[in-house]
């Protein structure tokens, strides 16, 4: 070993320890804020913790990129807030599932991790106060909405405290080392038809098999070498499986958003989105009537969906996301007059725009 090189890794030592002791430090002074909070909730702010993550994203200097940045401390403010209060999430399970990735990367490794059967589980989950938050699907940028998620947000008293959006990356998988052996292929039906084309071109003589999720289809994967599954990388891990060929999807853009829910949305954090639903009268120019408001008070939509309502036939109610937090005064002002004019509206919480 060269002096030069013995000399740069005596050096990584000493910032290892350094780094450690700041760390022990903070988690200090983490615990003293429980303290000092008397075990009053919420412990866990997703507007303090989205400032903290932009402002050291701000201050990187580099060579890290920020988006590493930003991951790393997610999991340092995940190990703290453990010692405040050990936190219990739910999310649609089973484990190895894309929600679990949502749910890790909203929460890091601290918290304890409760697998749902269905999103309704999840939510009756939250209500009955079993759980501290609960994750869920509400978007696919090429699938589009989850008609479930939406309907039960304008059902429930549960507020959206935040989103994660999750980049989709499907991953072909199997005990063997090679696509060869393989006899048929499981996975969700909503994968299949994410990597419809590639599989087409690949693998077009192979069965494709669906079954309740993709990590139901890494489980029976694992349980048959003949067979291949496609899946996210968790659920390779979780089953011991070789990656035979990554990120088949065929939209590599592919995106799921997921809400955040809880008793309580949040507090501004500077850069938040509000989430709403309304129904307008039955009368022409209604929709416009309900928008102009946000639109002369300057405030940006995002989204606007309909979907059917439970009330009556060929009735529906809409689904809004506005940039801006529900208490900025521009917000709160088109929101005051939106619902002086529409049918019924819900605010189903503000939050902050997903930081990672």
């Amino acid at each position: 070993m060269s002096d030069e090189l013995l000399k740069l890794r005596n050096e990584i030592d000493r910032l290892d320890e350094e780094i450690l002791a700041r760390l022990c430090e903070r988690a200090r002074c983490a615990q003293r804020v429980g303290e000092v909070k008397q075990g009053e909730p919420p412990f866990y702010r997703p507007e303090r913790e989205a400032q903290v993550l932009r402002r050291l994203a701000e201050l990187n200097p580099g060579p890290l990129p920020a988006d590493a940045v930003k991951t790393i401390f997610r999991e340092v403010m995940s190990a703290c807030l453990g010692l405040e209060h050990p936190q219990r999430i739910a999310y649609l399970g089973p484990a190895g599932t894309f929600s679990e990735s949502a749910s890790r990367k909203q929460f890091g490794s601290a918290p304890g991790f409760l697998a749902m059967a269905t999103i309704e589980d999840v939510f009756r989950a939250v209500e009955a106060n079993n759980v501290d938050y609960g994750v869920v699907p509400v978007e696919n940028s090429t699938e589009g909405g989850v008609s479930v998620t939406l309907d039960l947000l304008l059902a429930s008293p549960v507020k959206v405290c935040g989103e994660v959006n999750l980049r989709i990356h499907q991953q072909l998988m199997s005990q063997a080392d090679g696509i060869g052996a393989a006899r048929r292929i499981y996975s969700h039906a909503q994968s299949l038809a994410q990597c419809h084309e590639w599989l087409n071109r690949n693998l077009p003589h192979l069965p494709r098999i669906p079954v309740a999720s993709n990590a139901e289809a890494a489980r029976l994967a694992a349980e048959d070498a003949e067979s291949c599954a496609i899946a996210g990388e968790a659920a390779a891990q979780l089953y011991g499986l070789n990656i035979l060929a990554p990120n088949i999807e065929d939209d590599p853009n592919n995106t799921t958003r997921f809400l955040v829910i809880a008793d309580h949305d949040a507090g501004p954090s500077g850069k938040d989105r509000t989430s709403l639903v309304f129904s307008a009268l039955n009368r022409p120019g209604a929709i416009h009537t309900l928008l102009e408001p946000l639109a002369r008070h300057g405030v940006d939509m995002t989204k606007l969906q309909s979907r059917p309502a439970q009330s009556g036939l060929w009735e529906y109610v809409f689904y809004a996301d506005i940039n801006g937090h529900r208490q900025d005064a521009d917000v709160a002002a088109a929101l005051k007059e939106l619902a002086e004019r529409a049918a019924f509206v819900k605010v189903l919480g503000s939050y902050p725009v997903a930081a990672i």
